[in-house]
């Protein structure tokens, strides 16, 4: 992982705890004040865990597809462009070692 990748990831983790502990803060004000009931104050949270999640997917997805552009560009081998060249590489020695 590049370095720039890791300290955003690291930024964007660490943003997100904050945000996590901080909104936790803040719906036990709001459940001693009696402004929210604990069942809608887990509801905020279970919302927020869940967004949390699909945008980490989400991002997963993107880096997935732009490192997979940058090999492209840089024309760097797949795990899949290695694995099919072996399976080429072994059909051939088999028909090599049916002509012998």
């Amino acid at each position: 992982m590049s370095d720039y990748l890791k300290k955003g990831f690291l930024l964007g983790l660490g943003a997100a705890i904050s945000g996590k502990e901080k909104l936790d803060q803040k719906l036990k004000e709001l459940v001693d004040k009696n402004e929210l009931t604990q069942e809608q104050a887990k509801t905020v949270m279970k919302n927020f865990i869940e967004k949390g999640e699909m945008k980490k997917d989400e991002w997963n997805t993107k880096q997935f597809e732009k490192t997979k552009n940058m090999a492209d560009e840089y024309g760097i081998a797949t795990k899949e462009d290695i694995n099919e060249l072996r399976a080429r590489i072994t059909e051939l020695e088999d028909k090599l070692d049916q002509l012998n």
